[in-house]
């Protein structure tokens, strides 16, 4: 049988069960951490807080959280280790790099087209945690994760694109790509992969869900793309009731096996770090963290005519067909 890797060590695709496909379990800057973490950042309490909100998510159903967290999001395997040794959830890990236009000054003067040029670093890293596991902690990324931003195909952005590309095809695992709605950059995304030989069934176009634009949402699915209605609860970007309407129709037009769902939460993002700033986005945000889809936004969508066989092709058959390598 097919398995796929998560924190925890390889598991059949098939006990991924209910999978919300973009969720983190921490979003940090190490650097500003280390040099200002003691002003907002408690190792023991942030921990516990995890493990608090990861169970609590266990008890709603949810069996596995697919985390997109990689180079430029503060990717830390050996705290996600230590948490999920105490909550009994699949978290699958990835990698890739997240920049929206630059590429950090350690890959700039480096490989194609660079000063010195010789071979993309990027692969290499990339091949070599989806193979041999990511830092030395064992733990294997299956997926890889990158972006297209609303500056679209820079130069620095087009290598990590182009590393992505040979990374996914030396090693067969599936992409997951944030992507600007509102400027249509799944378009930018799906029209390279295409070009590079990339499995556009594999693709996730993460954050198409922000915006209720059938045409352009009908064309990522039509490429064979899986589309990310993935940022439940961030109502500034796309208001949940809009966001269900919008899937709604889609199903009722015969895309359910496009469509996956997710908050794109995180049990602690120090982009608002504080008492007073984790406040003020709750605020903000009452409803963006990982229990919104199940208390929700699944009754909502079942008002809205979807049926248990769509939801869980959504949530259970969607992303372990994602998750299954071709040909299994």
């Amino acid at each position: 049988m097919a398995a796929v890797e998560t924190v925890r060590g390889p598991v059949p695709v098939d006990d991924l069960g209910v999978t919300l496909m973009h969720e983190h379990v921490f979003v940090l800057t190490p650097d500003v951490m280390q040099n200002y973490g003691d002003q907002w950042w408690d190792e023991e309490e942030r921990v516990a807080d995890a493990i608090a909100k990861l169970r609590a998510l266990t008890e709603l159903g949810v069996d596995t959280i697919v985390d997109p967290t990689v180079v430029g999001l503060g990717r830390y395997l050996p705290r996600v280790q230590r948490i999920n040794a105490e909550v009994d959830i699949h978290i699958v890990a990835a990698t890739g790099l997240y920049t929206f236009d630059e590429i950090p000054h350690f890959f700039h003067y480096r490989g194609p087209g660079s000063d010195f040029g010789g071979p993309e670093l990027m692969v290499d890293m990339f091949v070599r945690d989806i193979r041999e596991g990511i830092a030395g902690t064992g733990v294997k990324a299956a997926f890889l994760k990158c972006v297209v931003e609303e500056k679209g195909l820079t130069p620095d952005q087009t290598r990590v694109q182009l590393a992505v590309c040979a990374a996914h095809r030396e090693t067969g695992v599936p992409i997951t790509v944030h992507t600007n709605a509102a400027h249509q950059t799944g378009r930018l995304a799906l029209e390279l992969y295409a070009k590079e030989g990339v499995d556009l069934t594999k693709v996730v176009i993460g954050h198409a869900g922000d915006t209720n634009d059938l045409d352009y949402l009908k064309w990522i699915m039509d490429q064979g793309a899986t589309i990310g209605c993935d940022r439940f609860g961030l109502d500034l970007y796309n208001p949940t009731a809009d966001r269900v309407t919008t899937i709604a129709a889609l199903r009722e037009q015969g895309y359910a096996d496009r469509i996956v769902l997710s908050q794109d939460a995180a049990c602690y993002m120090d982009y608002f770090s504080g008492k007073d700033w984790q406040a003020t986005l709750a605020q903000a945000a009452p409803n963006w963290h990982y229990e919104h889809i199940s208390r929700d936004v699944l009754p909502a969508l079942r008002e809205h005519g979807v049926t248990e066989g769509q939801i869980t092709t959504m949530l259970v058959d969607n992303p372990r067909r994602y998750f299954t390598p071709a040909g299994s």
